[in-house]
């Protein structure tokens, strides 16, 4: 259990032992009146510092503290964060022992009239997190609200505070924190005014959030083979519990937040497990489709909402990678470098229209509801899965998700269109997330230091490789072609071309969703051809190029997560042995132009490539998740424990999902929230 160290004797009417005990802390007085004498209570602080294990956590706690208890649990239970303080309170987790260690000696040394390290007024833990800071250590201070956390030092003093205390509820506000301040339209209205109570309904009887999460996969899951069935009974049912496990998707964020129960291994599940819901139900609805008398085409939808909605995702991170604020590490990052927009450019005009519009809060909600996030998307698929069919389902989904990207996409290149340059911090995650394998990596090694980098070559080369696979395999006549390897082999050169620079260039961050777009577009392409010949195997085709698809993206979310982590590539040698982006159209392309007669080949090939991955890719992720070096995955900003701000105060063109996890779950990293998933 921590140790909670009291600064002085508590007044008679204090609740602060019981508040502290019933966080997980076990009190100890200092001594009586310390907490009135700085000098004094500093040096009895340093021996009993001595006298906690170095490895359990310490907060010290000024013994006149009045406040609320969720106040308490802000400051001093939050994981992510080595230190954290609030007034007349401070947290310091082992890392921080040893800076926490020196800093009472420091103050009880002070000279008289040094008020930097000795103000009588100010409470021992706010002095000791200001050495803190001083030293280097990061101490995070959380946003209260209304929530009362104060020193009174009279008591008079001490009994307004004690009348603020009484007038915030504290277990309300604790509930309305719960829930992300900035959401989309159908979480906001349709969700999240209920799933918190469900939330707190889980906290009282001892669920955690990877509970909850597990849950959310296996209501998904049952979902999708109700879906299966192919009866209309199946797919009401299907589109109800998509509802459901959407809702419990929701709740295990806010249990996340009304607990603090923040995990490495929380932010990973509930990101992973998001994408394999939603893929695991278009699988569903084509195989309902087929066993309700559709053709096998069905499946070629079901691909093409994946390979769409994957797209949209790397679109999105690869423009928050290009734009990233600058790093102490790299002294230099994306973004604009402050720069005011220029309304005569179109970068400028497009940053004012949207300052307009976010003055007029329906266009907020409107806008938001254009880009398709998670919720509207979810309650898009249920609701026309229960009255519709599986094929207008996944049609409807194809044409309100072309048209989100079109949107989303359009924003990015008109803000890119402003000079700027990126960072190597951004340059490197760019090339991370291109998927480079061996053949790329070696035309970009021969070509390096001929190309320059910055300008638009990059994403030239990248796009002419798009349009030599899959956009070639599209003429008539071409797909199965025995030349078509060509194509396959000039893909992977012009993607080594596209790579041999940096990616520094403005429009340098469409590298990854161009590659993207050439990989599964190409299987996309290569499936549906095989599909229209004649023969048994070929309508296993498309759901096993499904099935290679679906690992393959889970790698580049993988990798992704890896990044927001600040933890950088997955390993190379897992790279290379999964041959990178050009690697693998080559070896589907290759496939289909020696089996161009149809057959068990193709179809093998991709079942082999697909199953070979799986045991591959999973793996390591799961090895690297569960490890003690994971990195924490923060995914929002620090908002007021009573969120009072209008909740249409964030951007409407940001990311649609939460790929990187609906929990917050560490102090480093960018979140992608209210942000596309």
């Amino acid at each position: 259990m921590s140790i909670a160290i009291l600064i002085g004797d508590p007044p008679a009417d204090s609740a602060l032992e019981d508040h502290l005990r019933a966080l997980g802390f076990t009190p100890r007085r200092l001594e009586a009146g310390a907490s009135g004498h700085v000098a004094r209570a500093a040096r009895a602080l340093e021996g009993a510092l001595t006298e906690v294990p170095a490895h359990v956590p310490v907060a010290v706690v000024d013994a006149d503290f009045v406040g609320h208890r969720h106040a308490l649990r802000l400051a001093l239970t939050d994981p992510r964060f080595p230190a954290a303080a609030a007034p007349g309170v401070l947290l310091v987790r082992p890392t921080g022992r040893a800076a926490l260690a020196a800093a009472p000696g420091e103050i009880a040394g002070a000279r008289p009239g040094d008020s930097r390290l000795l103000a009588p007024d100010t409470p021992l833990p706010d002095l000791l997190a200001a050495r803190l800071e001083e030293a280097g250590t990061t101490v995070h201070r959380p946003a209260l609200g209304t929530l009362v956390a104060a020193v009174p030092r009279t008591t008079g003093e001490r009994a307004a505070a004690r009348e603020r205390e009484a007038g915030v509820d504290d277990e309300r506000v604790r509930l309305d924190s719960a829930v992300k301040s900035r959401d989309g339209f159908f979480t906001t209205f349709a969700i999240s005014p209920w799933s918190r109570y469900l939330a707190r309904w889980c906290a009282r009887r001892g669920l955690n959030p990877n509970q909850v999460t597990t849950a959310s996969l296996a209501v998904a899951l049952i979902a999708a083979g109700c879906a299966a069935t192919g009866t209309r009974g199946g797919f009401v049912a299907a589109g109800a519990l998509l509802l459901f496990s959407f809702a419990l998707d929701c709740a295990d964020g806010q249990l996340a937040r009304y607990t603090l129960a923040y995990s490495t291994l929380g932010a990973w599940l509930d990101a992973t497990f998001d994408r394999v819901k939603e893929y695991a139900f278009y699988a569903g609805l084509a195989i309902g489709a087929v066993r309700a008398g559709d053709d096998g085409t069905i499946w070629a939808l079901a691909l093409g909402a994946m390979v769409l909605q994957t797209c949209r995702h790397i679109v999105d991170f690869a423009f928050t990678e290009s734009t990233a604020p600058p790093t102490p590490a790299s002294g230099t990052g994306g973004g604009t470098g402050g720069k005011p927009a220029d309304p005569a450019d179109p970068a400028g005009r497009a940053a004012a229209l949207s300052g307009r519009l976010d003055r007029v809060g329906w266009t907020i909600w409107l806008r938001r509801m254009i880009i398709l996030p998670i919720g509207e998307r979810w309650a898009l698929i249920a609701v026309l899965t229960a009255l519709t069919t599986p094929r207008t389902t996944l049609v409807v989904l194809l044409v309100a998700g072309g048209f989100a990207a079109c949107y989303t996409t359009a924003g990015r290149l008109l803000r890119s269109l402003r000079p700027r340059t990126a960072g190597p911090a951004a340059a490197r995650a760019l090339g991370i997330l291109t998927d480079t394998g061996p053949l790329a990596g070696a035309v970009a090694r021969l070509t390096a230091g001929r190309r320059r980098p910055g300008g638009f070559a990059a994403p030239l080369w990248a796009l002419a490789a798009v349009l030599l696979a899959p956009a070639a395999l599209l003429l008539p006549g071409v797909a199965g072609a025995v030349w078509t390897p060509l194509l396959a082999l000039g893909y992977a050169v012009c993607a080594g071309l596209a790579v041999a620079a940096p990616a520094t260039g403005r429009l340098d961050w469409l590298l990854p969703p161009l590659f993207r777009l050439g990989e599964y577009g190409t299987v996309l392409v290569i499936a549906i051809h095989a599909s229209g010949a004649d023969g048994g195997w070929v309508n296993a085709t498309l759901p096993a190029a499904f099935c290679l698809v679906a690992v393959t993206a889970y790698h580049h979310y993988d990798t992704v997560y890896r990044l927001r982590g600040g933890a950088g590539a997955p390993p190379r040698r897992l790279v290379l042995a999964m041959g990178g982006h050009e690697g693998r159209v080559l070896l589907v392309v290759a496939a289909s132009a020696l089996w161009a007669a149809g057959g068990a080949g193709l179809t093998l090939t991709l079942v082999i490539a697909a199953g070979a991955l799986a045991v591959v890719v999973p793996a390591e992720s799961v090895r690297f998740w569960t490890s003690s070096s994971a990195p924490a995955v923060h995914d929002e900003v620090d908002v007021p424990a009573d969120p009072t701000a209008d909740p249409t105060g964030s951007r409407a063109d940001t990311p649609t999902d939460d790929p990187a996890g609906r929990r917050e779950n560490g102090p480093g990293g960018t979140r992608e929230n209210g942000v596309p998933a």
